[in-house]
């Protein structure tokens, strides 16, 4: 009886969902965690290193979207409890089965699917809360992307003393433990969207503010996802360091991005969206140029260190925004947002691999994420100057719980 109470309070359903979301993100980066002492036992070339931790990212980036979709029509307590099922066979495979390059990276689109518990989680945590609170909400679910700390904390300490294979038959174990509570304790909002709700999907998909989402997304989640998956062996190619301290530092960085991001949510419903990835795009542009240049090891770590963490405070910039201006059809905003920042997250990898294989180092790759970054910033400042519903005065409609200003909009526009 107690525990069907404390179920139906929003603050229960929100521990679900940043569990759900936690032990997913771990899920997703796994093969980046392990990516060292993989390259080593298939003997895979810089860019088949790249492919390799790049191909789970994807795997979340197709499931996202349809996830949305399916989680605005049947629930996203169902589409989160079956998520977290589905999980078990990729993991049952990597632990059992003896697999070479083609059939790791099978096993790895699977897995990869994981990353579209973005697309259930948030959606079931934002609808228990007032618009006033969407940032930090947002934010503080989407907090469970420090799963990448956790995966690379534990996962090559393990993989060092027992293999990688049995690395991944012990993910099962938390796995079954969130499954558990994500089931007992979560629940669907009054108002969830029903299925003629949800049926005007072609109106979301023509909105060009849409696409600007998904193209900011992709630069900042994409960005901290493909860092984290790839930063183990960036950090082992680029500096020598070992599996175990590559891994250590990935998990230190991640955190900071993981931390960051309710704070960017926070100041975002404050400041307003648009106002902080102003700043975001701008530092992160620098930060990409600098990395570029090949700093020391300490500068190094610094930059990557800040540059996490400001990739996080833009994620929760751009999710203060999506549900303000796409409340009716959250699930697939947040589906096709979450995609494209996958996506993106997808090709950081193996853009950063293919430099490696071709110039023998990583820096025309991080200047190349420099230039798409300040991309970002000048088409923001475009949108801000031309288009209504783009200006900080957005922020007091939320927070007076009227209609922002991006309903203002044209719905073509």
């Amino acid at each position: 009886m107690m525990t069907r109470r404390l179920s139906r309070t929003p603050l229960t359903t929100l521990i679900a969902a940043f569990l759900h979301f936690d032990t997913c993100f771990a899920l997703w980066v796994l093969l980046g965690a392990l990516g060292i002492f993989i390259a080593q036992s298939l003997k895979l070339s810089p860019a088949e290193q790249g492919f390799l931790v790049a191909v789970p990212t994807l795997g979340g980036s197709l499931a996202r979207f349809p996830m949305g979709i399916l989680g605005d029509r049947f629930g996203y307590k169902r589409m989160g409890t079956l998520l977290l099922l589905f999980l078990f066979l990729p993991l049952l495979a990597g632990w059992l089965l003896p697999l070479n390059f083609p059939a790791l990276l099978a096993v790895g689109l699977l897995l990869g699917c994981a990353g579209s518990s973005f697309a259930v989680a948030l959606p079931l945590a934002s609808r228990c809360y007032p618009a006033e609170r969407q940032g930090l909400v947002m934010g503080i679910t989407a907090a469970g992307n420090m799963g990448t700390v956790i995966a690379n904390l534990a996962a090559p300490t393990l993989a060092r003393s027992y293999g990688w294979h049995t690395v991944m038959g012990l993910a099962m174990i938390p796995l079954a433990l969130v499954l558990l509570v994500f089931v007992l304790l979560s629940r669907e909002a009054e108002g969830t969207p029903t299925k003629e709700d949800a049926q005007p999907s072609r109106a979301i998909l023509k909105s060009a503010d849409l696409w600007w989402f998904c193209f900011f997304y992709s630069i900042t989640f994409g960005g901290f996802v493909g860092l984290s998956t790839f930063l183990p062996l960036f950090l082992h190619n680029q500096y020598g360091l070992s599996a175990v301290n590559a891994g250590l530092l990935t998990a230190l960085a991640s955190l900071a991005g993981s931390l960051a991001r309710p704070l960017g949510g926070y100041l975002a419903d404050r400041l307003s969206g648009t106002f902080m990835l102003n700043i975001v795009f701008s530092l992160v542009a620098a930060s990409y140029a600098l990395l570029g240049c090949v700093p020391p090891l300490g500068l190094g770590i610094c930059l990557i260190l800040f540059l996490l963490a400001i990739l996080g405070t833009g994620n929760g910039a751009v999710f203060q925004l999506v549900p303000l201006r796409f409340p009716r059809q959250i699930g697939l905003a947040t589906g096709l947002v979450g995609a494209c920042g996958g996506l993106g997250g997808f090709l950081l990898p193996s853009l950063l691999g293919e430099a490696k294989q071709v110039s023998g180092g990583y820096s025309v790759g991080l200047i190349g994420l420099a230039l798409l970054a300040l991309v970002a910033l000048i088409s923001l400042r475009l949108l801000m100057s031309l288009r209504s519903g783009w200006q900080p005065e957005q922020r007091l409609a939320a927070s007076t719980g009227q209609s922002p200003a991006y309903s203002r909009s044209r719905s073509g526009s």
